[in-house]
């Protein structure tokens, strides 16, 4: 997977996200500010488009901040995990986005 699908498959899990955050009871202020601290690191990523061998360097320039690392993390597995990249890939669905809970 190379960087930009990377960052454009998070970005689709984040649209996933957001929609399944407007249908919780509780605040979801910290939710919206979360998400929108990390889809604008992805569209600056897509933008500034680093390399992929120095996407890891660039995202630790932008600060090492909850929100850098984790997409860090989830790059570093998706390079380790090819089942991980596959299911970004393929939308990253969530049992939780189906009635009942699990996707038949």
């Amino acid at each position: 997977m190379s960087l930009s699908e990377f960052c454009r498959a998070l970005l689709a899990a984040l649209d996933a996200a957001e929609g399944r955050r407007r249908s919780r009871k509780r605040d979801q202020t910290p939710d919206a500010i979360g998400l929108g601290l990390k889809r604008a690191l992805l569209e600056r990523a897509l933008r500034e488009a680093p390399r992929d061998g120095i996407f890891e360097q660039w995202l630790l320039d932008q600060g090492a901040t909850p929100t850098t690392l984790g997409v860090l993390e989830e790059w570093r597995l998706a390079r380790a995990m090819p089942e991980f990249a596959e299911w970004l890939a393929n939308g990253a669905p969530s049992d939780d986005a189906h009635p009942g809970g699990r996707r038949v």
